[in-house]
């Protein structure tokens, strides 16, 4: 089955696509206007139940190391398979393929990063591009974003030390 290659240029313009701090592209597109507030939390800090973006890998870009506070769903929509590295606090690394289960029996449609696990994606065809979608609840707060600093993960996790190298934030 031969499938279109993705037009990133015209993909950003089309869905205003803006660069990620982590790598490539997104445009946040969904905020739930219903308020949650997390365990041990003040009423102050109530955010949004959901969340929900379209993020753009492309041009050889990754989604670099980075942990957040909630749960994020990541959905497949169209392009290359993409690789979705997750490691949690006992160091286990899981590695979930996106892509068209149709066309790519070794992928699923959607994978979950729990909160507080480190991870990261990368295109399967280093020359490829997805279009992925990633929804979060609560909802996401830059806030509550975090960039593993360069050095700390491979420190804490020797074992995945070339991975998480390899996937590091862009210098």
């Amino acid at each position: 089955m031969q499938r279109d290659r993705i037009d990133s240029r015209a993909l950003i313009e089309r869905l205003k696509l803006e660069p990620h701090p982590e790598g490539g592209y997104f445009r946040e597109t969904y905020r739930a206007k219903g308020r949650v507030v997390r365990d041990n939390e003040n009423e102050s800090d109530a955010r949004s139940a959901s969340t929900a973006i379209h993020f753009l890998l492309c041009d050889g870009a990754h989604s670099a190391w980075h942990r957040i506070r909630s749960d994020e769903v990541w959905h497949f929509y169209a392009g290359d398979p993409v690789d979705v590295h997750v490691l949690d606090a006992n160091g286990t690394l899981v590695t979930h393929r996106l892509g068209n289960m149709i066309e790519h029996a070794d992928t699923v449609f959607q994978a979950v990063v729990e909160a507080g696990d480190w991870f990261a994606a990368e295109c399967r065809d280093k020359n490829g591009a997805a279009l992925v979608g990633c929804t979060v609840a609560p909802g996401f707060e830059f806030s509550e974003f975090e960039l593993a600093a360069p050095g700390a993960l491979e420190a804490h996790y020797p074992q995945h030390r070339e991975l998480i190298a390899r996937l590091g934030p862009e210098a």
